[in-house]
């Protein structure tokens, strides 16, 4: 990412922050509109990952929407991400890459898992922008757990701090 584009992005955010509360603002003669909840992935993403890091991961690697949760059974841990520039996060899906899931609290390194038929349990086909993409990663033993911390690699990229929903 260039100076220039990392400035529009920065001012852009900038000052969609500053419409917001422009926007909300009300006479005192109007009635005070119910609050609207707020959508728990936005909540959550919102207390977990600091925002330069959001832009970190897009201006850099080309995701967003960076996830990692505990499934139903506790037996695999998911980390799904959404690419928006597909050059940037071909990295992310080089099949050449071993990706890990660290969990420093419980101090586990946690790998993907190769299935006799079905190889391993990722997605490594080349990247499209605006799709989902993901890997599961093998939680034997039930180590990782919900509310953790956890850091991805794959390859140079690492996501750190990431909180297992």
């Amino acid at each position: 990412m260039t100076f220039t584009q990392f400035t529009k992005l920065l001012a852009g955010f900038l000052a969609g922050g500053l419409l917001v509360p422009v926007v909300g603002a009300q006479s005192p003669a109007q009635t005070p509109a119910p609050a609207q909840p707020v959508p728990a992935a936005h909540t959550n993403l919102a207390k977990h990952v600091p925002v330069q890091a959001l832009m970190y991961y897009e201006g850099v690697w080309g995701v967003d929407s960076l996830t990692v949760k505990y499934t139903e059974s506790g037996e695999i841990i998911r980390f799904s991400y959404r690419v928006r520039e597909p050059e940037k996060a071909a990295a992310l899906n080089d099949k050449k890459s071993e990706p890990s899931l660290i969990d420093p609290q419980a101090g586990v390194k946690l790998v993907i898992p190769e299935m006799e038929k079905v190889g391993k349990l990722r997605q490594s086909s080349t990247p499209i922008a605006g799709k989902q993409y993901w890997m599961a990663f093998s939680n034997s033993g039930r180590r990782v757990r919900p509310g953790d911390r956890v850091d991805i690699v794959i390859g140079s990229f690492h996501a750190n701090g990431l909180v297992v929903e």
